[in-house]
C-alpha cells in the first residue's frame, strides 16, 4: 500500500511540474510512513515539508496543492493536512483487506523481496575455536547469524553461510597437549595438570577416544615428560612458559606423525561435536573453512602487501603499516622466529573471501573482537578492496541466570554451560527466539525460568500459541462440518467491519516492510518484535470476537483473516528458526 501512495504522490508532483507550480528539476524525495495514531489516518508523508523551500511555498499550501493533484484512487478514502504540512492518508476498508489475497497467493513467499537479487553475500558466524564444546555465549552468535542469513536470503540475496575453523595456532596446540596429558592419566600417570591446560571433562572424553583408537602407542614415562620443564604458576613459575614447554616436549616425544594424530583426534572430535550441536540447533553451513588450508594464501597476502610498500621490517619481524589506513598502531604479520601471526591469517582469509566473488561479506564476531575491525579493514584497503564491502556485526555474549545466580563460563577451566545443555533445558525454540529479541550489540540476560514458562510473558510461547489457536479454529470448523475455502473467505471480506479486524489486517500488511528492513539492517529482532505485536493483536481480537459464528459470510471472512495471520506467523517464525506448532 505504501508503494501505491508513493505512486500517487509522484504523479501529483509530476502534474505540479507540468503546470509550473514546481520546478522541472524538483527532486520528489517522497517518504511515506505508517501512522502511530489511527486518528491521523493509515499513512503520512512529509513530502510538502521537504519540497516547500525549493518550491518557494508555505508547506501547508504546497500540501494542499499536492492533495488536489493526487490522481483518483479507489483505495483512498480521504486525505487530511496536519500540523506544519504533513499529509495524512486514510485508506478505505476494502483496500485494507486486499493484503489477505496477497498472503493467500504468495503463501510462504509472502514478505520476500528481490532487493538483493544477483548479489552474492557471505555470512560467517560462530567460528568458535574448536578447543571445546559451544557454550551459551556462542549460542547467541549462532541464532543471530542463522537468522541474518535467512533474512538476507528472503530479501533475494545469494547467501553463503560459512564457519571458519581455527584449526591452527597456539590454542589448538594447548588442546593437543591437554588431550595427551589426560591420555597419560588414563594409563596411570600421576602429575599436576597444567594450570593453563584445557580442564573440561570433554578433554578426558577425547583422551578416551584416543586410547580406544591407538591403545598405548603414545605412552611415555612421566619423568621424561616433565624433565627440565619450567615451573607452573602454582609453583611460582609462569603458566605460559610452562604450557609452551609441555607442547614442545609433546612434539619431541611423539614425533611429527604421532603429534599430528593426537592433534587431529582433538580437532576432529570437537569439530564433530560442534557440527552436531549446531545442526541440532537448526544451524547449517555451506562450508566449514579450515584456517590450516590458508598456508599459501598467508604468504601470498604478505607478499602482496610487501610489494605495495605496506610492509616493513623491525627487530627481525615483519609489520603491516595499518596506521596508514586508520588503525591505532601497526601490526605484526610475521614474528622474528618466522611464524606468521593470527592477524596474517585473518588478512589471507578475507582476501580469499573476496577472491571467491562475494560482493558483500558479513562477519559476525563476539564483542571481544571489537579491536580487530579497524586492522582487518585497513588490510582490505591496502589490498585494494573496498572496506565498505565488509560489515562486521558484534554480538554480546548472553549472560545466563539460574534464579538470581549468574553462571560463570570459561572454556579453559571447563566450568561452563554448554549450548546443548541450554537446548535440553529450555528447548530450541525458546533459545533461538530469546537470543534474537534484542540488537546483537546489546547485552542480554537469558532468563531460564521465563524461557520455560507457559504464559503471555514468554514471547515465544505467546506467538506459538497464536498459531496453535488458529489451527484449533480450523479443527473446530471441520468438526462442525462447515465448509471453507480461501475463495469463500475473500468473497466475504465485506463482512469484516470491526476496527480490530482492520487493525489486524493493517498489521499483516506491514510484514514485507519489516522483513526487508530487518534483512538490510541485519536486525532479526525486528521480526521478533513484529511477531510479538501481531500475536498480541490476534489474541485481543480472538478473545473479543467469536470466529465460528452461524452467519456464513462473517464466519468465512473471519476465518480468512485468521488463516492469513497464521501464514504470516509461520513465515516469520521460520526465519528465526522457530517452529509453529499446531497444538500446544
Amino acid at each position: 500500500m505504501k508503494e501505491h501512495i508513493i505512486g500517487l504522490i509522484e504523479s501529483a508532483i509530476a502534474e505540479l511540474k507540468n503546470n509550473g507550480t514546481l520546478h522541472a528539476d524538483t527532486d520528489p524525495r517522497v517518504s511515506v510512513e505508517n501512522t502511530k495514531d489511527k486518528s491521523h489516518g493509515d499513512y503520512a508523508s512529509n513530502v510538502a515539508l521537504a519540497l516547500a523551500k525549493s518550491a518557494g511555498k508555505n508547506p501547508r499550501e504546497l500540501a494542499q496543492l499536492i492533495c488536489t493533484a493526487l490522481p483518483a484512487s479507489d483505495k483512498l478514502e480521504k486525505t487530511e493536512i496536519a500540523g506544519p504540512g504533513f499529509i495524512n492518508f486514510f485508506m478505505n476498508s476494502d483496500s485494507c483487506f486486499e493484503v489477505l489475497n496477497t498472503i493467500f497467493t504468495q503463501s510462504d513467499r509472502f514478505g520476500h523481496s528481490n532487493v538483493g537479487a544477483g548479489k552474492k553475500v557471505q555470512v560467517e558466524f560462530v567460528s568458535a575455536n574448536p578447543t571445546g564444546p559451544l557454550h551459551v555465549g556462542h549460542g547467541r552468535g549462532a541464532a543471530y547469524g542463522a537468522s541474518v542469513a535467512d533474512l538476507l536470503e528472503a530479501a533475494g540475496y545469494d547467501v553463503h553461510r560459512e564457519y571458519y575453523v581455527n584449526d591452527a595456532g597456539r590454542q589448538m596446540n594447548i588442546l593437543a597437549a591437554s588431550v595427551w596429558l589426560r591420555y597419560l592419566e588414563l594409563h596411570g600417570a600421576k602429575f599436576q595438570f597444567p594450570s593453563n591446560g584445557y580442564k573440561g571433562g570433554y578433554v578426558v572424553e577425547v583422551a578416551e577416544a584416543l586410547k580406544a583408537s591407538f591403545g598405548d602407542k603414545f605412552i611415555h614415562p612421566i619423568d621424561a615428560v616433565f624433565d627440565n620443564i619450567p615451573a607452573d604458576e602454582p609453583q611460582g613459575g609462569d603458566k605460559e612458559l610452562h604450557i609452551d614447554a609441555l607442547i614442545a616436549r609433546c612434539r619431541e616425544l611423539l614425533t611429527s606423525e604421532g603429534y599430528k594424530q593426537v592433534f587431529d583426534q582433538g580437532l576432529n572430535e570437537i569439530v564433530g561435536d560442534i557440527r552436531d550441536d549446531l545442526a541440532g540447533f537448526g544451524v547449517q553451513y555451506q562450508q566449514w573453512f579450515s584456517e590450516a588450508s590458508l598456508a599459501e594464501d598467508v604468504n601470498r597476502a604478505i607478499e602482496k602487501l610487501q610489494s605495495a610498500g605496506h610492509i616493513y621490517e623491525s627487530e627481525g619481524a615483519l609489520w603491516f603499516r595499518s596506521t596508514d589506513f586508520g588503525d591505532d598502531k601497526d601490526r605484526v604479520v610475521c614474528r622474528d622466529n618466522g611464524e606468521t601471526t593470527y592477524f596474517a591469517s585473518d588478512i589471507a582469509y578475507h582476501l580469499n573471501k573476496f577472491e571467491r566473488g562475494f560482493e558483500q561479506v558479513v562477519n559476525i564476531w563476539g564483542a571481544d573482537h571489537h579491536g580487530y575491525i579497524a586492522r582487518v579493514k585497513a588490510a582490505l584497503t591496502a589490498l585494494g578492496i573496498d572496506e565498505n564491502k565488509l560489515t562486521v556485526k558484534l554480538v554480546q555474549f548472553a549472560i545466563l541466570y539460574r534464579g538470581q545466580e549468574r553462571v560463570q563460563m570459561s572454556t579453559r577451566s571447563g566450568s561452563f554451560v554448554t549450548l546443548r545443555e541450554l537446548r535440553e533445558e529450555v528447548g530450541n525454540d525458546a533459545a533461538r527466539f530469546f537470543y534474537v529479541t534484542r540488537k546483537s550489540e546489546q547485552h542480554m540476560d537469558f532468563d531460564l525460568e521465563l524461557a520455560k514458562s507457559e504464559s503471555k510473558d514468554n514471547p515465544v510461547y505467546y506467538i506459538q500459541y497464536a498459531h496453535a489457536r488458529i489451527c484449533s479454529v480450523m479443527r473446530k470448523l471441520a468438526e462442525a462440518e462447515y465448509q471453507w475455502t480461501e475463495k469463500d473467505g475473500l468473497a466475504a471480506i465485506d463482512a469484516l467491519t470491526l476496527e480490530q479486524e482492520r487493525d489486524l489486517a493493517t498489521k499483516l500488511a506491514l510484514y514485507p516492510e519489516v522483513l526487508q528492513a530487518a534483512a538490510i539492517n541485519h536486525e532479526p529482532h525486528q521480526i521478533a518484535n513484529y511477531l510479538r505485536e501481531l500475536a498480541s493483536d490476534f489474541h485481543t481480537y480472538y478473545n473479543s470476537n467469536k470466529v465460528l459464528v452461524d452467519e456464513d459470510a462473517v464466519r468465512n471472512a473471519r476465518t480468512a483473516l485468521c488463516m492469513a495471520t497464521k501464514q504470516v506467523l509461520l513465515n516469520g517464525l521460520k526465519l528465526l528458526g522457530v517452529a509453529a506448532p499446531s497444538e500446544m
